[in-house]
C-alpha cells in the first residue's frame, strides 16, 4: 500500500506540473492560434496527427479491454489455454496494412506542406524579399530593392507573401515564427528560403530555435504586420532617415557625439548602411525590448552599455568598445532612445 501511495504522489505531481505548464506561453508566440498561412498549415497537420493518434489509441484500448475481460483467468478454468493465433495471415496483414495507410495519410500532406512552405519567390515576381542574417545573438533584416535595413524588428504588409532568404554569419541558428509560419534552419554554409504571410495586423514574436550559445534563449525578434499603406509609409520614413540629423535635446546631442567618439558607430549602423558586428539601431527608440529581456528604459540601457556581459553572456559587444563612464552612458542612452524615424510603430499594430 505504501508503495502505491508513493507512485500515486509522483503521478499526481507530474500531472499537476504538466497541467500548469500547459497554460504557459504568449498569445503571439504559439502555433495553436495561427495568424498566417504557414501557421494555419502547421495547425492543420497538428490536428491531423492528433486525430490519427487518438484513433490508434482508441482502437488499441478497445482491443485491450476486450482481451482483458474475454480471456481473463476464471475460477475453475485455471488450466484452460485460449486458442492461439500466432501466424494468422489475415491478422498479420491487417495490423501491417493499417499502420501503413495511417502513415501515408499523415506523410502525404506533411511532405506537400513542407515543399509548399519552402517555395522560393517566382522569377519576375515583384513580391517583397528580405535577406535575414542570424548572428549571435540577434537578427538583421535587409529589404531587397527598398534600401532599408533593420535589426530585431521585421516590418511586413498583411495579406502578402514575403519571401525571406536566410543565412548565418557564425553558427547554426533557426528562424522560428510560430504564429505566422513555421521554422527553418539558418546555416552559415548555405542559404535557406521560405515565405511568411500574416493575415492580421499585429506584433508577433519569433525566436531562435537552435541552441547557439550561452544567450540562445535571448535571441528573439519581432514581426510587425501592418496594412500595406502603413508599410509603404514606414518604408518611406526609413528611406528618409538622416543619420547626421541633430537630436533635439543637448544631452542627446552629446550622446550622438559620444556614440561616434567611443567607436559605437563602427559596429552599429544607422540608416540604410549595412551593419557590421552589432544590430542596426535606426529605430531603436521604437523597440519594446532590447538585449532579449530588458524594457527600453534609460536605466536599463545605461546598465547594458556599462556591462553587457552580465546581461547577455557571450554577446559581441563585450570588449569591443571603449570604456565609458556612467554619465557618458546616460547621454548615449538619451541619444538612442530618441531614434524613432517612423510614426508607424509596433504599438500601432498591437492596438488594431
Amino acid at each position: 500500500m505504501k508503495g502505491w501511495m508513493g507512485k500515486f504522489r509522483v503521478l499526481f505531481i507530474l500531472g499537476s506540473t504538466a497541467l500548469v505548464l500547459s497554460g504557459c506561453g504568449l498569445e503571439n508566440l504559439t502555433a495553436l492560434d495561427p495568424k498566417g498561412y504557414g501557421a494555419q498549415v502547421s495547425l492543420d497537420l497538428i490536428i491531423l496527427s492528433i486525430v490519427i493518434m487518438v484513433f490508434v489509441f482508441l482502437v488499441v484500448m478497445v482491443i485491450y479491454t476486450f482481451v482483458f475481460f474475454r480471456f481473463r483467468q476464471k475460477k475453475g478454468q485455471e488450466d484452460v489455454i485460449p486458442k492461439q493465433v500466432e501466424g494468422n495471415k489475415v491478422l498479420e496483414v491487417i495490423w501491417t496494412v493499417i499502420p501503413i495507410i495511417l502513415l501515408l495519410i499523415l506523410a502525404v500532406p506533411t511532405v506537400t506542406a513542407t515543399f509548399d512552405l519552402a517555395e522560393g519567390q517566382p522569377e519576375g515576381s515583384d513580391l517583397l524579399n528580405v535577406n535575414v542574417t542570424g548572428n549571435q545573438y540577434w537578427w538583421n533584416f535587409s529589404y531587397d530593392d527598398l534600401d532599408v535595413q533593420t535589426s530585431q524588428d521585421l516590418y511586413i504588409p498583411t495579406g502578402e507573401r514575403v519571401y525571406i532568404d536566410m543565412k548565418s554569419s557564425d553558427v547554426i541558428h533557426s528562424f522560428w515564427l510560430p504564429s505566422i509560419s513555421g521554422k527553418m534552419d539558418v546555416n552559415p554554409e548555405n542559404e535557406n528560403t521560405m515565405f511568411i504571410e500574416a493575415q492580421e495586423e499585429g506584433v508577433y514574436w519569433g525566436k531562435c530555435a537552435e541552441l547557439c550559445g550561452p544567450s540562445h534563449s535571448l535571441m528573439d525578434f519581432r514581426v510587425v504586420a501592418v496594412s500595406p499603406d502603413e508599410f509603404d509609409q514606414w518604408v518611406t520614413d526609413m528611406k528618409n532617415v538622416d543619420p547626421e540629423a541633430e537630436p533635439e535635446t543637448a544631452s542627446a546631442q552629446e550622446g550622438k557625439q559620444l556614440f561616434s567618439d567611443k567607436g559605437c558607430i563602427s559596429c552599429h549602423a544607422l540608416g540604410s548602411s549595412p551593419t557590421a558586428i552589432g544590430p542596426n539601431l535606426t529605430s531603436f527608440g521604437s523597440r519594446t525590448k532590447f538585449a532579449g529581456i530588458l524594457d527600453p528604459t534609460k536605466e536599463n540601457l545605461v546598465d547594458w552599455i556599462m556591462d553587457p556581459e552580465s546581461i547577455k553572456p557571450g554577446n559581441k559587444m563585450t570588449g569591443n568598445y571603449k570604456e565609458v563612464t556612467e554619465e557618458e552612458a546616460s547621454k548615449i542612452a538619451d541619444y538612442l532612445l530618441q531614434l524613432e524615424p517612423s510614426e508607424i510603430t509596433p504599438e500601432d499594430a498591437e492596438s488594431e
